[in-house]
C-alpha cells in the first residue's frame, strides 16, 4: 500500500557495471568541454558503433543508422525503426552546452601592466564562484581565409592555466558587505593572460607581447577575435569524489551527464519498433534560441529528412502526424537535495543521490510558468516502462514553489505536439564550476533511455 524508495545501492545492482559505465562518462566529460567539443567526440564515438551521415543515404531501412550535425554545435542520432516515422518516433532530447564565461569581441587589453581578456558569463552562474580558481581557454578562430583556428588550452599536465583574481580578505570589508550577486560584477570577471612586457615597448607592451605569442603559436591577430568563440572553461578534470568512489565531480555535468547516457542508449539500440532519434541541442542555458537550439526547426527538418528517404513521403501532413504521435524524454537535470542548504527543498518532492533517475512531470517557476507539464497518461506509461524494466526512479521538483525554478527544453518539444516529460540525473551544486553526481543515477539514466529507445510507448 505505501509507496517507498530505497537508496539503489541497497539493491543487488552491479556496482563493477556502474562504475565501469561512469569511466566512460568521465572520459567523454574531460574531452567534451565546449558544446562543439561534444559534437566531435559524439561523431567519433557513433561512427565506431556504425553510424554514419544521413546525407550518405538516398534511401533509409529498417535498421539503418544515422547521424546528423547543426553548425557543429548541435546533432541528432537516429536508428532507423520498424513502423514509418508518421506512426510517431520515440526521442529522447539533452543540450550539450554548459554554464562558462564568453570571451567578448574585442577582449584583449593591459592594464597596470598585466594582460586580461574581457568576458562575458553565458547562462545563470554565481560569479563569484569563478574567481581564484584555474581555468581554460577552448574554442575556434575562423581567419578571413576560412582556415579554422582550434584552441585548447590549460587543461593538459603542465600546461598553462588562467585565472581571475579577486580581493584579498584584509581588504575587502567593503566587498563582503554587499550581495552575493555584487560580491563580484560581471565587468570584473577578466582572466589573467600574461605579464611580461615585449621588449623596446614604451605602451601596453605586456598585450603586445601576449599578440606576438599568439600570433606565432597559432597565426592570428587581434582583429581574428572578431569571428571567434573561445570560451573560459575549468582546467579541472572528472574525478571521482569520496573515499568510497561513488560520485563523480565535474565540470559540465549540467547537461551532459544526460546528453552522455542519451548518446549510449542510441548507441546500443540495434533495433526497435519505432524509430529511435537522440536529440542533443545547444543553446539550453539561455533559452534554447538561435538556430542551433531546440526552437529551431533542426528536429523537424530531419524528420522530414527521414520520412523523404524512407519512402513514405516529407510532407507537412506526414511531419505533424509523426510530432503528434511521438513521445520525448526531455533529458536534464534536476537539484538533489543538498543537506547543507536544506531551507529551499520540499523534502517528499526533492531529487535524490542514488535513487536512480529523477522524473519531473513538471518544470517552471511559480505557478509552473514555462512548463510543459506532462499528462498523468504519459506519467503511467513511464512508471510502466521504468518500473518492467527494473529501473530506479524518483520524482522531483525543482525546490519550493516559491523558492525559485527552472527550464528545460521540454516545453519547445511539447509545443510540437509531442507527448514530452522531464527526466535525469539530480546534481550537487548545479550550475558551479565543479558539479558532483551519482554514478549509480548515471547509470540508471542511460538504461532508462535505452529501455525508452526500445519500446513502442
Amino acid at each position: 500500500m505505501k509507496y517507498e524508495l530505497k537508496n539503489g545501492w541497497t539493491t543487488d545492482i552491479d556496482k563493477e557495471i556502474v562504475c565501469k559505465f561512469s569511466e566512460g562518462y568521465k572520459s567523454f566529460l574531460d574531452i567534451a568541454k565546449t558544446e562543439r567539443e561534444a559534437v566531435s567526440e559524439i561523431v567519433r564515438l557513433a561512427e565506431s558503433c556504425g553510424f554514419k551521415p544521413l546525407s550518405d543515404y538516398t534511401t533509409l531501412k529498417e535498421g539503418d543508422k544515422v547521424y546528423a550535425i547543426n553548425k557543429l554545435k548541435g546533432i541528432i542520432l537516429a536508428v532507423i525503426g520498424e513502423k514509418e516515422a508518421s506512426e510517431g518516433v520515440n526521442i529522447v532530447g539533452a543540450h550539450i552546452d554548459a554554464p562558462r564565461l564568453d570571451l567578448k569581441p574585442n577582449p584583449l587589453y593591459e592594464d597596470g601592466e598585466l594582460a586580461y581578456f574581457k568576458t562575458h558569463y553565458y547562462g545563470g552562474i554565481k560569479k563569484y564562484q569563478w574567481t581564484a580558481l584555474p581555468l581554460a581557454l577552448h574554442g575556434v578562430v575562423i581567419k578571413t581565409n576560412g582556415e579554422t583556428v582550434n584552441v585548447k588550452i590549460g587543461d593538459e599536465g603542465d600546461d598553462i592555466t588562467f585565472v581571475i583574481t579577486d580581493l584579498l580578505p584584509h581588504l575587502a570589508r567593503e566587498q563582503m558587505k554587499k550581495p552575493a550577486t555584487e560580491i563580484i560584477e560581471g565587468e570584473s570577471l577578466n582572466l589573467l593572460i600574461g605579464s611580461i612586457p615585449a621588449d623596446e615597448e614604451e605602451k601596453d607592451a605586456v598585450k603586445t607581447n601576449i599578440l606576438s605569442i599568439l600570433n606565432e603559436k597559432y597565426g592570428i591577430c587581434e582583429e581574428d577575435f572578431l569571428s571567434a568563440e573561445l570560451e573560459i572553461v575549468p582546467s579541472a578534470n572528472a574525478k571521482d569524489v569520496g573515499f568510497d568512489r561513488g560520485l563523480i565531480g565535474a565540470y559540465g555535468h549540467d547537461d551532459r551527464v544526460c546528453a552522455y547516457p542519451a548518446l549510449m542508449a542510441i548507441l546500443t539500440t540495434d533495433a526497435c519498433e519505432k524509430t529511435a532519434v537522440c536529440l542533443l541541442t545547444d543553446k539550453e542555458e539561455v533559452g534554447s534560441m538561435g538556430n542551433t537550439g531546440a526552437r529551431s526547426d533542426f528536429l523537424k527538418l530531419i524528420l522530414m529528412e527521414i520520412m523523404d528517404k524512407t519512402g513514405e513521403g516529407a510532407t507537412e501532413l506526414n511531419l505533424l502526424r509523426a510530432l503528434d504521435k511521438s513521445y520525448c524524454l526531455s533529458a536534464d537535470v534536476s537539484a538533489a537535495f543538498d543537506p547543507n542548504f536544506p531551507a529551499p527543498y520540499e523534502k517528499r518532492n526533492a531529487g535524490k543521490t542514488n535513487y536512480g533517475i529523477t522524473v519531473a512531470k513538471y518544470t517552471g517557476a511559480g505557478g509552473k510558468s514555462g512548463s510543459s507539464d506532462a499528462s498523468a497518461e504519459l506519467m503511467a506509461k513511464i512508471r510502466t516502462l521504468f518500473n518492467n524494466n527494473n529501473i530506479l526512479w524518483h520524482v522531483a521538483e525543482l525546490g519550493k514553489v516559491d523558492a525559485g525554478g527552472g527550464g528545460t527544453i521540454a516545453q519547445y518539444v511539447a509545443n510540437l505536439g509531442v507527448e514530452t516529460v522531464d527526466c535525469g540525473v539530480s546534481v550537487l551544486s548545479m550550475h558551479a564550476p565543479y558539479e558532483v553526481v551519482s554514478k549509480l543515477d548515471v547509470y540508471m539514466t542511460y538504461k532508462a533511455f535505452h529501455s525508452f529507445f526500445g519500446e513502442n510507448i
